[in-house]
C-alpha cells in the first residue's frame, strides 16, 4: 500500500519534494489559507496576542540558556557568574527580564483590547478564559522568577508576597508555608520557586495555551459589532495564511529590535546578594505588575470589624478576578442592556483603577 502523497499540489508547492512526498499537509495549508483577518480601524489589535506568543518564545530559549548556569544552591553567586563570566550572559539575563515584563504588559494589552471589541462574547468564552488563565500564569511566571537571583530586592519583595497568602483563611498558612519549604525564606526557597518556574509553570502554560491557540484557530478571530453591521461588500478580509502571518512576522522583528535595545541600553541590574538578618530596604516594592494591588492594599485599615484590613484586601483582589473571569456569562448573548453597560463600566473602572494605583505605587 503507498503511502506517499501527491508532489504536484499547489498548496505546498512552497515545501520540499521530500517532505510533500511523505507528509500530507496540504490539508493544513488549505485551513489556513481559508481563514480570514477581518480589516477594520481596529485591526492592530490583533497583532498584540502574537506580540505576546513570540515574546514567550524568547522567554524559553533565553531561560534554557539560563538554566545552563543556574545554580539554586548558590543563587546570587550564580547569576554574578552569568553576567560577569559567562560570554554574551548579562544579555541573555537582560533580554529575559526585559521580555518577562513586556510579555506581562502586552498579555494586559490584550485582554483589554479584547474585552473592549467583545471578543469574549458567544461562542468565545472559552477562549476568554484560557486568555485569562494565561495572563495569571504569566504573572506567577513573574513572582516565581523574581526571586530566584535572591538580591536584597527580591528577597524582601518576595517575602511580602508569600506573607500576603498567609491572611488567607483555611489554606494561607499552609500555602505559604509550601511557597517557603518552611517557615522562612531560605535555600529550600529558591529550589521550590525555580522548579516552579522553569517546569510547572511551563507545563501548565503549553497546555493552556493549546488550549486557548486552538479555541482560536478553529473559530476565528472575532469581528467587532460595528464590522458585522457594514453591508457585506463594505467587509474587508485578509487571509491568515500568507498574508496576516507575514505581517504578524514583520511585529515580531520590530519587538526583536526593540527588545535588543532595552537589553544593551537598560541592562537589568543585579543587587547585593540577600541577607535575611538585614533590615529591608526603604523603598522596598513588587514588580510593576503587583503595585496595583500593593498601592491599594495600603489603604485599607489594619482592622475592618472582626476582620483584618489585609484579609479584606485580599478577597476584594479575588472576587474581582472572579467578576473579571466571568464576564463572557455576565454580558452573554442574550443580556439584557443594563448587564451590558455594568460590564463595560466595571472594564473601564478597573483598568482605570490598574493605571493610577500602578503610578501611584510607583511613585510612592
Amino acid at each position: 500500500m503507498s503511502h506517499t502523497h501527491d508532489p504536484n499540489d499547489p498548496n505546498t508547492a512552497f515545501l520540499p519534494e521530500a517532505v510533500r512526498r511523505r507528509y500530507d499537509l496540504g490539508w493544513i495549508i488549505e485551513f489556513f489559507k481559508h481563514k480570514q483577518v477581518p480589516v477594520h480601524r481596529h485591526s492592530v489589535w490583533y497583532y498584540t496576542g502574537g506580540i505576546a506568543l513570540f515574546l514567550f518564545i524568547v522567554q524559553i530559549v533565553t531561560g534554557v540558556l539560563l538554566m545552563v548556569h543556574y545554580n539554586p544552591g548558590q543563587a546570587h553567586a550564580s547569576v554574578q557568574a552569568i553576567m560577569s563570566q559567562v560570554d554574551f550572559g548579562w544579555l541573555i539575563r537582560s533580554t529575559h527580564s526585559w521580555a518577562a515584563n513586556l510579555m506581562v504588559l502586552v498579555a494586559f494589552i490584550h485582554m483589554f483590547s479584547c474585552f473592549f471589541m467583545k471578543s469574549y462574547k458567544y461562542p468565545r468564552e472559552m477562549t476568554w478564559i484560557t486568555g485569562f488563565v494565561l495572563l495569571a500564569l504569566c504573572m506567577a511566571f513573574g513572582f516565581s522568577g523574581y526571586l530566584l537571583p535572591w538580591d536584597q530586592l527580591a528577597f524582601f519583595a518576595t517575602q511580602i508576597g508569600v506573607k500576603s497568602s498567609e491572611v488567607m483563611p483555611v489554606f494561607g498558612g499552609f500555602m505559604a508555608d509550601m511557597m517557603r519549604g518552611g517557615k522562612e525564606l531560605g535555600v529550600q526557597t529558591i529550589e521550590r520557586f525555580y522548579a516552579l518556574h522553569v517546569w510547572v509553570l511551563p507545563l501548565m502554560f503549553f497546555g493552556v495555551l493549546g488550549l486557548h491557540v486552538f479555541f482560536i484557530q478553529i473559530q476565528g478571530l472575532h469581528e467587532p459589532d460595528f464590522f458585522e453591521k457594514q453591508p457585506p461588500e463594505k467587509k474587508r478580509y485578509m487571509r491568515f495564511f500568507p498574508d496576516f502571518a507575514i505581517k504578524d512576522v514583520y511585529v515580531w522583528l520590530l519587538v526583536m529590535n526593540f527588545l535588543g535595545l532595552l537589553a544593551v541600553m537598560f541592562p537589568w541590574e543585579l543587587g547585593e546578594e540577600a541577607d535575611p538578618l538585614a533590615p529591608a530596604p526603604a523603598d522596598i516594592k513588587p514588580e510593576w505588575y503587583f503595585l496595583a494591588m500593593f498601592q491599594l492594599l495600603k489603604l485599607f485599615p489594619a482592622e475592618v470589624g472582626p476582620i483584618t484590613g489585609e484579609l479584606l484586601g485580599m478577597s476584594l483582589f479575588g472576587l474581582v478576578g472572579l467578576l473579571w473571569a466571568l464576564v463572557p456569562f455576565i454580558d452573554s448573548e442574550h443580556a439584557p442592556a443594563w448587564r451590558s453597560r455594568g460590564a463595560f463600566y466595571f472594564g473601564i473602572a478597573l483598568l482605570a483603577g490598574m493605571i493610577v494605583f500602578t503610578i501611584w505605587g510607583y511613585y510612592s
